[in-house]
């Protein structure tokens, strides 16, 4: 898995595996939040090569983009509420930190909490094994 902290700046074959990465992790998300495909889109762009270039995970509901924002301050997950998928305006910005990558889990609680999206599939199996 990539680390994450390493800069993809001025680097492509960095910037490619931090894509790559973040792409397969997003999908890990969605499974996580029990999204049912086609409930959501999963969009790249590569930008240039002094960026890292972001994945995002659009839900009509709630809005996942991943990067190297602000890579000095940790911050590199962006969740926010949206309004459909064309809604590239949302809600208010919320950022964790890019190594909640390695924890889907508690990413998922995390966008559970801001947007209010997902069910928590540990919840779900406890309830039908009651």
């Amino acid at each position: 898995m990539f680390d994450w902290n390493r800069s993809c700046s001025y680097d492509e074959q960095a910037e490619e595996a931090f894509s790559h990465d973040s792409a397969f992790t997003a999908e890990k998300l969605a499974a996580e939040l029990n999204l049912p495909s086609g409930c959501f889109d999963l969009r790249s762009n590569k930008a240039g090569i002094a960026v890292s270039g972001e994945v995002t995970l659009y839900h009509h509901r709630a809005y996942i983009q991943v990067g190297q924002f602000g890579l000095s301050s940790g911050h590199g997950i962006l969740i926010r509420t949206c309004k459909g998928r064309k809604d590239y305006v949302g809600g208010a910005n919320h950022f964790v930190a890019l190594g909640m990558l390695d924890d889907i889990p508690a990413l998922a609680a995390a966008v559970r909490a801001i947007t209010g999206v997902g069910r928590d599939a540990s919840r779900s199996s406890e309830r039908r094994a009651a």
